[in-house]
């Protein structure tokens, strides 16, 4: 048994050999970790040029499995992550994920075609899967409750909410002044430099309480999305009522069928299906699917319309995303102002509400000439500010009366959401955005003025989609979110200690 560090009390924490934890070095191994597992949702997307270049890559859904390999492995497992941790020891499970963030990362910088990088990619997403939840647990066992730990908490929130907008920014710099290849190599040494600190710095800690862990579970979820978003993908190719789309599609179904069937019988489940009776937490798990699924094709979409229409370098292209970081801050903080006056509804309603408007804006005037300044910036920065408000609303209404022993399974359920929403919704948007490029682009070269307005109109058309899906994600809200605002701040506050 792995020797665990002196439980937080009235005097200092300290490893079992009697050396002092410092917290100062513990928070930045694990803050290091959580922007790499943050910023790789989003690194690659301003590379996919360079790579679909160096690849031989033509197909714009063959490529978007760069993005959601990495999504899918990490939502599919991030419940089953957080379980192997509290069982098998939290600084073990970190370090493991950690190590297997470096692997593949590597494997993928060397990747010499598609397949190599999306299998390097899936392997990353597991990876942040054991990573993300071992890293936070940690986070909660080194800082004791009270003002060290929320400032530890605010840290790490600060990193979550601006790992994004620092992936597109180093992913263009790396592109463009050295290759596409760092967007991954530049993990390995950041990896190496976390697992020696953790080892060192970082006290080993599980969970006494912790029972099993649902393996088949994990497997049975991520390998039914895996088949759903390749039958999504790949329709286009093979026709959707051809026997290869319906014989993924099929078994799509059969796996996530028995997912359900294992969760229902299982003593120590993935997800156990008696927090969706609450109708506020199945309104906000719904929510985040459908916020996911709407999102992601802002990054996709606007990076290629950004270089290989208009031929912005890589890292122009990544500061033309820096204003939505600052929106989405300036949203969430009036939503944390808003949240105990008007409870989380109303939240939930009006931010994906105005984040689909931006949305819609750029489906309806996004084309290959379209000005950055006077339509896309606008979108951007409205989109951005709905999603500030709707992710501060989404956390509260997540957990709010779940019992307080269940609320780091309700905050991971809501995490797990948006990342398999994404997936699907990027799968399902390009599958969308490419039929229509099909449908109208004429005969002749793809580099005529006439196929790029083509492929620009299939990416509208997955703009108005994208809309489509936060929209639903305001009704899922208006219809099923149900939670006063004394409940609201509450719940805010718990989902700040658990993640």
């Amino acid at each position: 048994m792995t020797a665990t560090a002196s439980p937080p009390g009235p005097g200092p924490l300290s490893h079992p050999d009697g050396r002092e934890v410092r917290t100062g070095l513990a928070l930045a191994v694990l803050a290091i970790s959580q922007l790499m597992v943050v910023l790789d949702v989003s690194i690659v997307n301003v590379a996919l040029p360079d790579i679909a270049v160096a690849l031989g890559v033509a197909s714009q859904a063959d490529l978007s499995w760069i993005v959601t390999g990495y999504t899918l492995t990490f939502g599919g497992f991030l419940l089953l992550g957080g379980k192997l941790a509290d069982r098998l020891g939290r600084r073990r499970v970190f370090v493991i994920g950690t190590a297997l963030f470096a692997v593949a990362s590597l494997l993928g910088g060397l990747a010499g075609d598609l397949g190599l990088l999306v299998g390097a990619r899936l392997l990353q997403g597991l990876a942040g899967a054991l990573m993300a939840p071992s890293a936070l647990s940690l986070l909660t066992v080194v800082f004791a409750e009270g003002r060290e730990r929320n400032r530890a908490l605010g840290i790490w929130a600060a990193i979550s909410a601006g790992g994004a907008a620092i992936g597109l920014i180093l992913g263009g710099v790396l592109t463009e002044y050295a290759s596409w290849r760092w967007v991954l190599f530049v993990n390995v040494p950041v990896a190496v430099l976390a697992v020696v600190g953790a080892l060192r710095v970082v006290p080993e800690s599980r969970d006494a309480r912790a029972r099993g862990f649902d393996v088949p579970g994990a497997l049975l979820v991520t390998g039914g999305l895996v088949a759903l978003v390749y039958a999504l993908v790949k329709g286009n190719d093979f026709g959707w009522a051809s026997g290869q789309t319906i014989g993924m599609l099929a078994l799509a179904v059969l796996l996530l069928g028995a997912f359900v069937v294992v969760q229902r019988r299982s003593a120590d489940p993935l997800v156990d299906f008696r927090l969706f009776r609450s109708r506020s937490v199945l309104g906000a798990d719904l929510g985040a699917l459908f916020v996911g699924a709407g999102i992601f094709a802002v990054f996709f979409f606007l990076v290629l319309w950004m270089q290989q229409v208009n031929g912005w370098s890589p890292l122009r292209a990544g500061f033309a995303f820096l204003p939505m970081t600052v929106a989405i801050v300036v949203g969430a903080g009036i939503a944390s102002q808003l949240l105990g006056r008007v409870g989380p509804r109303p939240l939930l309603v009006g931010g994906p509400a105005l984040a689909a408007a931006g949305m819609l804006v750029l489906g309806l005037r996004l084309d290959p000439t379209a000005s950055y300044l006077t339509i896309v910036l606008p979108s951007l920065v409205t989109v951005a500010l709905g999603m500030g408000l709707t992710f501060v609303a989404l956390t509260s209404a997540a957990v709010a009366g779940v019992p307080q022993e269940d609320a780091g399974v309700a905050s991971a359920l809501l995490n797990a959401g948006q990342q398999v929403g994404g997936a699907l919704g990027l799968a399902i948007l390009t599958a969308v955005s490419t039929a229509r490029t099909e449908a109208v682009a004429p005969a002749g070269s793809p580099a005529t003025p006439g196929y790029v307005s083509a492929v620009v109109e299939g990416w509208g058309i997955g703009f108005v989609v994208a809309a489509g899906f936060l929209a639903a994600a305001a009704v899922v809200s208006a219809t099923l979110v149900r939670v006063s605002r004394r409940q609201a701040a509450e719940a805010l506050a718990v989902a700040g200690a658990v993640g």
